[in-house]
């Protein structure tokens, strides 16, 4: 089984190419299943996070608690720079409201899923990003409809629902923290605990796999049939993946951040929380109904782009031998 999993951490990032791919083909083929995976993916997110959080001693998320120039350059970067990039690009859809609305509900919320994991991936500072998980739901949720109100009126704001927000954050962020919590107490003491820490860290690369599966074979059905008017958007999101990872570095630099967490802080400026943000875009009224279509094209640029960004990053911000890579 050792064999296996060291053969698999070592071609991650193929295998997670051929996810995208399996995942892709598989919706093509088999529209009728995409309401299934879509239940499935808070499901599937949540259990990834598990086991990533796993992997994460809490007790060292205390402590990034109290790194206050981390949390504030990722404040900083996510609520401050990141708007004015999104001001900037939505002005090119500003005349079709529903391409609006779903470039700037996608755009403007910071990832607080799956970006802890490509953190990790990519040898960044995977505690202190998830530390500063709480104060970057908190703050899109207070800031999202200011936002959207300076940039597409107020109209915007009230077709807005903020429930998916925390029935997401409890999903994929709370339960499965406070289980992974409960297993490191256990393990401690018992041998039970151990073993779930150690099968679950093993399963993490067909975890990923999975998760980009689902999430791809759920949504590429729904994309394919409005290709023609989604293609405006595609030159925005490839442009805001280009931006982010030169702000977050640059960032990083200004603020004297080490390398882990200048790689956490690029990973947080560039990935957004489209999976969160998706039940808010479908909650639009029926005229508005390429919006979600518009956050569902995000996700999958962003997927792809995340695979690029694991390799890419260490050699934009490469190890200086003095930092721990681990944090």
């Amino acid at each position: 089984m050792q064999r296996l999993v060291n053969w698999w951490d070592r071609h991650q990032v193929a295998l997670y190419v051929a996810a995208i791919f399996f995942g892709g083909v598989f919706g093509i083929l088999a529209p009728a299943a995409a309401p299934v995976l879509t239940a499935a993916t808070n499901p599937v997110l949540a259990v990834l996070l598990f086991a990533t959080f796993l992997g994460v001693p809490l007790i060292e998320v205390g402590r990034s608690f109290r790194d206050l120039r981390f949390l504030g350059t990722v404040l900083v970067v996510n609520f401050v720079i990141v708007p004015l990039v999104v001001w900037g690009l939505s002005r090119f859809v500003a005349n079709d409201r529903g391409l609006l609305i779903g470039v700037l509900l996608v755009l403007l919320t910071p990832c607080v899923d799956y970006v802890i994991v490509f953190t990790g991936l990519a040898g960044g500072a995977k505690a202190r990003l998830l530390a500063a998980t709480p104060l970057l739901m908190l703050l899109q949720i207070l800031l999202l409809p200011a936002y959207l109100w300076l940039f597409a009126g107020g109209e915007a704001v009230a077709h807005i629902e903020l429930e998916p927000f925390i029935e997401a954050f409890l999903v994929i962020i709370v339960i499965p923290l406070v289980a992974a919590a409960i297993v490191q107490a256990v393990a401690r003491r018992h041998r039970a605990g151990l073993a779930i820490e150690h099968v679950m860290a093993g399963a993490m690369v067909p975890l990923m796999m999975l998760t980009l599966a689902v999430v791809i074979g759920s949504q590429i059905a729904a994309v394919g049939s409005e290709a023609l008017t989604l293609l405006r958007v595609v030159p925005l999101y490839v442009a805001f993946l280009v931006v982010m990872p030169m702000v977050g570095l640059a960032a990083g630099r200004l603020t004297g951040l080490e390398v882990p967490e200048t790689r956490a802080v690029i990973f947080s400026s560039a990935t957004r929380n489209s999976l969160v943000v998706l039940p808010l875009a479908l909650a639009l009224p029926a005229e508005l109904a390429i919006a979600p279509l518009a956050v569902v094209t995000q996700t999958l640029i962003e997927l792809v782009g995340m695979i690029v960004f694991v390799r890419l990053v260490p050699r934009l911000v490469p190890n200086n031998g003095s930092a721990n890579m681990s944090r």
